[in-house]
């Protein structure tokens, strides 16, 4: 390496990010651009958010993973995808598209999003109580394209009591998947409300908590793995290993990353589960951006087609960019 730098940014959102555990208006973090001696530029995304996992350490870890994997898929002139998978790069990936929160979400946001060629909808559940929230989602279901099905988070937002009534509730609806049902997630539990749904359950945040023994017995039918969480792409490779192993589902989802990171998190979802629907349409809630976000179209990222992970930098004057104290 001939130079290291840090580049703050701070990307102010068009709307709230509003989960059950928090809301975020503005997205801080860090780009890591790698100087090589070859006159090449590898580039990693530092964005931590500690409430879902990644700490300093671990958004550190996997920018400078990135920054470095960038250089050597350049270098062996090929995409990141397929440096990482050995298999033909990807073109394009099927994504959700994300409303938010289910209870602000209108029969319009999800007529718009079918327009658009989404077949995944993801909505925010578990900021409203649970009754609320069934009227809304069997409202939103009446008006929902006949070929679109409803993709829910709930973060961990309830107990058991009311994650069996809510997802009761969902049982006749088009209703993808359930992510992070438990505030407390336990196998048991968790295989026992598996057990009673049509769809499948997942799990994102509380995999760590569950342990290796998840992949042993699952007690759900699908993992979403967020690669900074995990420190990097090759972790983030060595999980979804693990995964389709066991016969389980995956589905790879940006943190709400700048451009960057979002890149990165698409040619890991290339890699290791192309033909799944990702959580990666995430850069249209961004007013300004790092660098020129993945295209997506019909509902699916198109991913850059150029060695190494494909990010341009927006440059200095870009308003993401915020200068040091």
């Amino acid at each position: 390496m001939t130079s290291a730098d840090w580049l703050p940014y701070a990307l102010p959102l068009r709307t709230p990010w509003q989960t059950s555990r928090g809301r975020v208006t503005v997205r801080h973090g860090r780009l890591l651009r790698l100087g090589g001696e070859d006159g090449l530029i590898g580039w990693g995304d530092c964005a931590p958010l500690p409430e879902f996992g990644i700490d300093e350490s671990r958004a550190v870890a996997f920018a400078e993973e990135c920054a470095q994997l960038d250089l050597a898929a350049q270098r062996a002139g090929q995409a990141l995808d397929a440096w990482l998978g050995g298999n033909p790069p990807v073109h394009a990936l099927a994504v959700n598209a994300s409303l938010g929160k289910l209870t602000a979400s209108s029969a319009a946001d999800a007529s718009a999003a079918g327009a658009a060629g989404f077949k995944v909808l993801k909505l925010k559940v578990g900021t409203a109580p649970v009754a609320d929230e069934i009227r809304y989602l069997y409202r939103l279901a009446t008006a929902l394209p006949t070929d679109c099905r409803l993709r829910l988070d709930a973060n961990g937002a309830w107990n058991i009591a009311k994650a069996r009534d809510f997802l009761a509730a969902c049982r006749d609806l088009p209703v993808d998947a359930c992510e992070e049902p438990l505030a407390v997630p336990e196998a048991g539990e968790l295989a026992r409300l598996q057990a009673a749904v049509p769809f499948a359950l997942a799990v994102d945040e509380s995999l760590d908590l569950l342990g290796a023994a998840f992949f042993h017995h699952p007690p759900v039918r699908r993992i979403v793995i967020k690669p900074a969480r995990l420190g990097g792409l090759l972790a983030a490779m060595d999980i979804a290993r693990r995964a389709r192993t066991a016969g389980v589902e995956m589905v790879i989802s940006s943190a709400l990353e700048s451009s960057c990171g979002l890149l990165a998190c698409a040619h890991l979802a290339a890699a290791a589960a192309p033909t799944a629907v990702h959580g990666l349409a995430t850069a249209s809630w961004f007013v300004s951006d790092t660098g020129m976000p993945p295209l997506v179209q019909h509902g699916q990222l198109i991913l850059p087609g150029k060695p190494g992970l494909g990010f341009h930098w927006a440059g200095d004057t870009a308003p993401a960019f915020v200068r040091p104290a």
